[in-house]
């Protein structure tokens, strides 16, 4: 794809799109991380909050951007402070491209262990509800209707079921 035309329709603060060889819309987006944290019941971490792109609020394992200068891991613990005022040690789970027919976006998932109190303030847009669930109850619910959520969740909800204990 070196010999590629690209022209760049918007270029904002989040998102960049462009158009390649007049035909296909890209839009370039910063990696992203998101964190599977089990508590000793075998349930799952999320927050709650409201999604405006969506127009709804969702359940999500906690996630976000990788900044400039971050890798993944370090991304991931950041988060996991920031939306749950909690830390761990991150094993790397899956990594993969959120929706890759239109974006380069791609997603680190992390399972956290250790879990241990450590808060730093939460993003100043973000009103979050932290919640905890049993993996297999967030899939029913994403199946059902009942729960909105994300591929992260999804993933670490499957995740999730396989590291639970029955």
């Amino acid at each position: 794809m070196s010999n590629a035309q690209t022209q760049v329709i918007y270029d904002g603060h989040i998102v960049r799109l462009e158009l390649m060889d007049g035909k296909w819309e890209i839009v370039r987006h910063a990696d992203a991380v998101a964190v599977l944290a089990l508590n000793d019941a075998g349930e799952m971490l999320l927050v709650r909050q409201q999604r405006r792109a969506v127009g709804a609020f969702t359940v999500e394992a906690p996630a976000g951007l990788v900044d400039d200068g971050e890798d993944a891991a370090s991304a991931a613990r950041r988060e996991l402070q920031e939306e749950a005022g909690l830390d761990g040690d991150m094993e790397k789970l899956t990594h993969f491209y959120a929706s890759p027919g239109f974006c380069d976006e791609a997603l680190t998932v992390f399972h956290a262990t250790n879990l241990r109190e450590s808060k730093l303030p939460h993003d100043e847009d973000e009103d979050i509800e932290v919640l905890w669930m049993k993996p297999q109850a967030v899939l029913d619910g994403l199946k059902d209707g009942s729960l909105v959520g994300s591929a992260s969740t999804v993933t670490a909800a499957l995740y999730g079921v396989l590291r639970s204990p029955r």
